[in-house]
């Protein structure tokens, strides 16, 4: 059995942990509140870019000189995964309910005959991935370093996958984040973005003819790659404010299991000590009568 001075120590400790979660709880929440603004900015714009092009992709639809973004290059053998995940732990399933998804779909498409490839984009995914397909990983971007999210962040990953799209390295880019539901509810999500899955207008839709000016395909080449870096935005501050609800879910359990293990050893400890005075009163005791 521990003796009352460890025991005492091991209180400590775990009072010292309980103040650390309780500040990075506190510090979560303070940053979610923002975060989640700025996810939820972005979904309208993001949504209507996809509509327009959605639109404008009908209208195009069997042109013969289509973008290969949106067409693809005919192949479907090479598929790059781009996982974005978190700089960080200590935020619960977060990273790894991304990478559980895009391990699967991988382990899926490997038992189909394709080759895949990941794109990694945060140290999390790339440390847990590595571990079964570090020889697959081609690239990785860590965004430790950038204080606030920016578009120049995405736009520059979106320009590295367009490289090598077009240096004909991978057929199918498929990307994997955690949308933002609630402080305790984040869902992992996989949306393909070459080529670009077109949705089709939704039944009773007013059908509007448009005329563009210039050609469609002409708007198209433009407008897709801006578009892959709007979706690549879109999915780095749904994860940012999923990694704040996580931790802050996280941190909170962690916090009240640090009073819950106080509240246990200190019952333990005062158990103790009161059976060490008895077992010394009772010496005391007999001593005195053997006198």
């Amino acid at each position: 059995m521990a003796s009352l001075k460890d025991m005492r120590v091991r209180i400590a400790s775990t009072k010292a942990t309980q103040k650390i979660t309780k500040a990075m709880q506190m510090v979560a929440a303070s940053k979610l509140r923002r975060a989640q603004m700025a996810a939820e900015a972005a979904r309208p714009y993001a949504e209507k870019m996809e509509a327009v092009i959605s639109n404008i992709a009908g209208a195009a639809a069997g042109s013969p000189g289509a973008p290969v973004l949106l067409a693809g290059n005919g192949k479907d053998q090479v598929h790059l995964l781009l996982v974005c995940t978190g700089e960080r732990g200590l935020s619960g399933a977060f990273n790894s309910s991304i990478v559980r998804l895009a391990r699967e779909r991988a382990y899926e498409l490997m038992g189909q005959g394709k080759t895949v490839k990941f794109f990694c984009v945060g140290r999390k995914g790339y440390e847990q991935l590595r571990r079964n397909f570090e020889k697959q990983i081609i690239a990785n971007v860590e965004l430790r370093s950038v204080r606030q999210i920016g578009f120049v962040n995405a736009e520059d990953i979106a320009q590295k996958v367009i490289s090598r799209f077009n240096a004909g390295e991978f057929d199918v880019c498929t990307l994997f984040y955690s949308r933002f539901k609630s402080v305790i509810s984040q869902i992992p999500t996989a949306q393909q973005l070459i080529p670009l899955e077109v949705t089709a207008p939704t039944a009773g839709a007013s059908a509007t003819s448009y005329e563009y000016e210039p050609e469609e395909d002409e708007i198209l080449s433009g407008l897709l790659p801006r578009n892959l870096a709007v979706q690549i935005f879109r999915a780095l501050l749904e994860n940012n404010a999923s990694f704040y609800g996580a931790q802050m879910s996280a941190m909170d359990n962690a916090t009240r299991n640090a009073g819950e293990m106080i509240r246990k050893q200190t019952l333990v400890y005062n158990r103790t000590r009161q059976a060490m005075i008895t077992k010394e009163l009772i010496e005391i005791i007999s001593g005195a009568e053997a006198i």
